[in-house]
């Protein structure tokens, strides 16, 4: 058996809508933009992750950039598979002569269809594993949190990605109940793109929309220690003239308040299907908040205001799920029965 693990290359992968990161040897070796640049003639893959969304939105007619995933889902099955393989690349896969069997944990949204799940174990076979198996956000996470999925007590996991929130409750090493809604961080963007046209009268794109989140994003309009304000480019949709306006974290916030007043609901539909002993436990253990979108200025406080619960934030909420997977590969045996 020795000699055979010598030939297989083991590694977890979160292929999320907005970033891709893949985990070898416990280590994030690949963390990614999940876009692929193509050449429409030929077909070809010009670049990969953050060469990719460099071009994203300033292409000509000959190049075009695509999002494999959409909603935590393969939506273009063809430039998922190109995306893996060249991700797979990026590990530093250099044994040409006897390219090593890949084993594979990639992580899915709990809330996906069997025919979805499907596309993303063929995407990876496609792309050059041999064994793959998938293990759904919410547990990943959990785990990556470091939590004791295992044990018989209820904790709650928030998992606010780029296409899809995942609200569960985990006990005894599975998911009691979830709530997947669609609604995450590219709704966000969109929140903030529609903004910036009705209030301001300026056209920005999906990088700048991205851009305001991460510098001036907020999920209250009153927090501590605020942004400074933010001067954001566009075109001007009177004149049709490049146009420079300043926006603060309060306008962002009010933009933002729609999308997180539904992740909102979703936790407090997740915590009425909880049974009763399990809501004893979260009482005592609290919410953890994870995902990139956990990462929006006082979204834990926003959630623990409307639920009255405590909420606690992973360490490194991008990297949670990813982390998760991980350890869930390494301890193949003992998460067995998590992972499809």
């Amino acid at each position: 058996m020795g000699i055979f693990s010598f030939f297989t290359k083991e590694i977890a992968i979160d292929l999320g809508t907005a970033n891709t990161l893949i985990i070898y040897n416990d280590k994030v070796v690949v963390d990614e933009p999940s876009i692929v640049a193509l050449e429409r003639s030929t077909g070809k893959i010009i670049a990969v992750g953050k060469k990719a969304l460099m071009m994203h939105g300033k292409t000509h007619e000959n190049i075009k950039t695509i999002r494999p995933l959409r909603d935590g889902v393969i939506a273009d099955f063809q430039a998922a598979e190109f995306m893996i393989r060249e991700m797979i690349k990026m590990t530093g896969n250099k044994n040409t002569l006897f390219p090593p069997a890949l084993k594979m944990v990639i992580c899915i949204p709990s809330g996906i269809t069997e025919v979805e799940e499907r596309a993303v174990k063929e995407s990876a076979e496609q792309a050059g594993a041999k064994e793959v198996r998938l293990i759904h956000e919410p547990m990943a996470a959990a785990i990556g949190i470091g939590i004791d999925v295992m044990e018989p007590k209820g904790n709650m996991i928030i998992d606010v990605g780029g296409g899809t929130s995942e609200i569960a409750v985990i006990a005894l090493g599975g998911i009691v109940n979830n709530k997947s809604i669609r609604i995450a961080g590219d709704d966000f963007n969109t929140d903030i793109i529609e903004y910036m046209r009705k209030q301001h009268n300026i056209s920005i794109g999906e990088r700048t929309a991205e851009r305001i989140k991460h510098e001036v994003g907020a999920a209250m309009t009153e927090i501590e220690n605020p942004p400074e304000d933010l001067a954001v480019h566009g075109r001007d949709m009177l004149t049709g003239v490049p146009k420079e306006i300043t926006v603060n974290y309060a306008e962002i916030a009010h933009a933002l308040d729609k999308s997180i007043s539904k992740i909102e609901a979703a936790v407090l539909h997740a915590l009425e299907m909880t049974p009763p002993e399990l809501s004893a436990d979260i009482f005592k253990t609290g919410i953890y908040l994870a995902g990139g979108g956990a990462m929006l200025r006082n979204m834990d406080k926003r959630i623990q205001l409307k639920t009255k619960l405590p909420v606690h934030l992973a360490e490194d909420p991008l990297r949670a799920v990813a982390r998760g997977t991980g350890i869930a590969l390494k301890n193949f045996d003992k998460f067995t029965f998590l992972i499809k």
